[in-house]
């Protein structure tokens, strides 16, 4: 794969469509691509200013937003490392992160800004808020500034391109360095093996954080080297906000984690199917049925895209199987941060039930087991979108690696005779059985939350049994006429129930409840080390 230099790719795509709009805040400002460029160029002339090297690393910390895209690009064109961090982290998490990044400046949302602490991060040249930026625009206005005086950083494969710190469901933040190359790969990827084929005239709803590898790179860097235009979601993207944005927008496409689509079918969907389950299987009125449910959902999601790609987590099987049954235009990937994300992908046409995919053209991956096809074992990953390691972390990016030079993504999968890769869950995660079985605690996750006001649950090991850890949903049950101990009474009568789907060794011992949402990632997976017992 030949490469070609992707701050010259934005600096081709900023030329050719200057006039066309490039990012937006959903219900706020739009920026064209030609207001885009000059408020790059604007902070180039203070990044100079300030002293900024080429290669000297730049932190944002900040809600999706216009700026947050203008301030990523502003230091990736300039020739500095982004450092991407979740405006969710704590305080302190963001304090350490901007430290052990070797942050020069910080870009920061305001509402963050009022918890931090200036003297925790002595090294930083320059803290700007993200509030201010409009203002600070305003008045460092250039004197002229066209198409033809753009002229970006020309970057290396090789090249660190950003750092982006991990959130992960086993573990704490690690800095995964990405070179170029691991982003060209995604890139490439998605302008000739995706579907669709996404262009200048293309709108797409970026409802993923900014600041996490999957929606960075698909809901932002690869549509700025076309010429699409991005909305950014500003606030908390519910589905009714969702919903609300796509019957305005009409996105052309959609990147989503399966929670999403798994919400609207459980609220707007699950109720009608319920109520004709027993004549979806007359044949007269069944693809009627099916016809009417798959147009309900395309609705609800615009109404023009082509397909919803879903990653970052598992997807509900009993969702999956209802989605396919009413052949509605979805697919699910797989990827990690330390691959840009992308490693596997299949369209919606060509997915197969339970896989996610097959590999992208630059990558390879292999299961380390004695049988790939039949006995689970780790993912393991080669291929230009692989990382560089962690940073400052020569202990964890050794123990990543295999002796030739694989990248060992904990995962547990194992692969068809057609390349197609099935996930089993996180090895970390992996639970001995009695008599020395494998529970992946998934799988057993996805049994559960198909039940009745269950929102969600996590399937730990405890004193030698299994517990399941179940957030409930009392919104709904309350609306039902139940108080919280008659919901939660009636969710542990079903254990028995439950216990019948899943294998003797691996039956539920007793149910706890949660009283509010699980700790998330940014992908929205359970953040599992915080609820592991010894």
């Amino acid at each position: 794969m030949q490469y070609e230099s992707i701050n010259k790719m934005f600096e081709r795509s900023f030329k050719e469509n200057w006039e066309r709009n490039a990012l937006s805040n959903y219900k706020g400002i739009t920026l064209t691509y030609g207001q885009l460029a000059t408020r790059i160029e604007q902070l180039h002339c203070m990044f100079k200013e300030k002293g900024l090297q080429k290669g000297d690393k730049v932190a944002i910390c900040s809600r999706n937003q216009a700026n947050w895209g203008v301030c990523f690009l502003a230091a990736m064109t300039f020739g500095a490392v982004p450092v991407p961090i979740l405006h969710e982290f704590k305080p302190e998490n963001i304090h350490y992160l901007v430290n052990h990044s070797d942050s020069r400046i910080l870009f920061v949302d305001e509402v963050i800004w009022e918890n931090l602490s200036e003297s925790e991060m002595p090294e930083l040249l320059l803290i700007m808020q993200m509030n201010s930026l409009e203002e600070w625009f305003g008045s460092h206005a250039l004197d002229s500034f066209g198409p033809e005086n753009i002229d970006y950083y020309e970057d290396k494969e090789e090249e660190l391109a950003l750092i982006n710190y991990t959130s992960g469901t086993s573990g704490f933040s690690k800095g995964v360095m990405l070179p170029y190359r691991a982003l060209y790969t995604n890139i490439k990827f998605a302008g000739t093996e995706a579907e669709p084929q996404m262009n200048c005239e293309s709108e797409v709803v970026a409802m993923l954080p900014s600041a996490h590898m999957y929606g960075l790179m698909f809901e932002l860097l690869y549509e700025m080297t076309i010429g699409a235009h991005v909305h950014f979601l500003t606030r908390v993207p519910s589905p009714k906000i969702i919903m609300a944005a796509f019957a305005e927008i009409h996105p052309d496409i959609i990147i989503a984690v399966p929670l999403i689509i798994e919400k609207v079918y459980k609220s707007q969907i699950k109720p009608m199917v319920d109520r004709t389950k027993n004549y979806r299987y007359i044949p007269i009125l069944a693809q009627t049925i099916r016809t009417k449910f798959r147009n309900s959902l395309i609705d609800a999601f615009g109404g023009r895209f082509e397909e919803i790609i879903l990653g970052g987590a598992a997807f509900n099987p009993e969702v999956e199987e209802f989605l396919r049954e009413i052949h509605f235009p979805f697919t699910v990937g797989y990827g990690m941060t330390e691959c840009a994300p992308l490693i596997t992908y299949a369209k919606w046409y060509r997915t197969k039930k339970g896989s996610c995919g097959r590999p992208i053209k630059g990558c390879e991956i292999r299961i380390d087991s004695k049988d790939p096809h039949k006995i689970p074992g780790e993912v393991q990953v080669k291929g230009g979108n692989v990382f560089m390691g962690y940073y400052k972390n020569r202990q964890a990016t050794k123990a990543s690696f295999t002796n030739d030079n694989y990248f060992k993504t904990g995962d547990m999968g194992i692969i068809d005779s057609d390349g197609y890769l099935y996930l089993r869950g996180r090895s970390k995660c992996m639970i001995l059985g009695p008599s020395g079985q494998n529970i992946y605690p998934e799988e057993l996750e996805a049994v559960i939350n198909n039940f009745n006001y269950v929102v969600e649950s996590l399937v730990i090991e405890d004193n030698g049994g299994l517990t399941a850890l179940i957030y409930p949903d009392y919104h709904q049950a309350e609306l039902d006429g139940m108080n919280r101990e008659e919901l939660e009474e009636r969710v542990r009568g079903a254990l028995p129930e439950m216990n019948k789907l899943l294998p003797s060794y691996a039956n539920i011992r007793k149910i706890e409840f949660m009283p509010e949402d699980f700790e998330r990632t940014p992908k929205r997976s359970i953040k599992r080390y915080l609820y592991q017992r010894s």
